[in-house]
């Protein structure tokens, strides 16, 4: 008779929230062929478990509301996502066994929508015109009505968001590249990322250049980002921490889907195209200029939950 194998090691951890973290960090090179001396890398988020990198903060958020005593069994986590971060908060929700409610925008991509549902949460759909915002003012209608049926983590003014990339995918980023980082390039959403990150690169490495990434008007396509001119700006967004920002058209991020597909062998999502637009933006400026540089960005998730969508299908 067969006999069954443990795969612990002691006290550590072997569930699917201990493989959260130390993703990869990925050189492209046929993008940069024409750039001597520059070098452009991605984080890829897309290998956490959640498929994104939304699992850190969603992780960090929750773990808060249970030292903190917010989260209990009795309540609903309820939040407002574009996607992402409702994926992570479902997949852990459904580790530890808590019931999850989310306001999505209905126009996000079909697969985030199947996703969710597979995971058991609840949806409340929001009105596709008014984006994230929209969905941020029905989750705090909903949650106002009845506070003490929820717990709302509030990803956009929840500095647990933050700090979960101070103190990982800062450190990470730092590891990986050695100190030879010169520039950080990534978008901003809930700017969780891009705030812990530099945050973390401000008190370790102060001599890099920091750059955000917002979409170049608030009608776009750049699911998940947000225009901060026109949108409702989130709590935890430190405007004074970028070195400049990057605006991005929607077209040229779906350009860049594709290129970063038949180029380089990676398939990933639209706001990780958008990065490397911005980050290309940076290296052609070095390279005018006859320096070298050692750019990261951040390759936010993977093309699984876009492959829906019709710019696929263009050249």
């Amino acid at each position: 008779m067969a006999q069954a194998v443990s795969i612990s090691r002691g006290t550590e951890r072997t569930d699917i929230l201990s493989q959260i973290g130390k993703t990869p960090l990925i050189r492209l090179t046929r993008i940069t062929a024409d750039l001597p001396g520059i070098e452009i890398y991605g984080k890829a988020e897309y290998a956490n478990p959640g498929g994104s990198v939304k699992d850190r903060p969603a992780l960090s958020m929750i773990l808060d509301g249970e030292r903190t005593g917010k989260l209990t069994r009795a309540r609903t986590l309820i939040d407002a996502t574009s996607g992402n971060t409702g994926i992570a908060y479902a997949m852990i929700a459904a580790v530890k066994g808590y019931k999850v409610k989310l306001c999505l925008p209905q126009k996000a991509s079909l697969e985030r929508k199947r996703i969710l549902m597979a995971y058991g949460a609840e949806i409340v759909y929001t009105d596709p015109a008014e984006g994230s915002d929209g969905a941020i003012r029905k989750c705090r209608e909903i949650y106002q009505a009845d506070p003490d049926s929820y717990f709302y983590p509030d990803q956009y003014n929840n500095p647990a968001n933050w700090i979960a990339h101070y103190e990982t995918t800062g450190t990470e980023i730092i590891e990986q590249t050695g100190g030879r980082m010169t520039h950080f390039v990534t978008a901003l959403g809930t700017s969780g990322t891009f705030v812990g990150v530099t945050r973390r690169l401000r008190h370790e490495m102060p001599d890099v250049k920091c750059y955000s990434v917002q979409p170049s008007s608030g009608f776009h396509g750049l699911e998940g980002l947000k225009h901060m001119p026109t949108a409702m700006v989130p709590g935890i967004y430190d405007d004074t921490l970028a070195d400049g920002n990057l605006w991005v058209e929607t077209e040229d991020a779906y350009k860049m889907v594709r290129r970063l597909a038949r180029e380089e062998g990676l398939l990933v999502g639209i706001s990780s195209g958008a990065n490397v637009v911005a980050a290309l933006q940076v290296a052609h400026e070095l390279h005018r200029e006859g320096k070298a540089g050692a750019i990261v960005t951040v390759f936010c998730d993977g093309a699984d939950k876009y492959l829906s969508e019709q710019f696929w299908d263009e050249e």
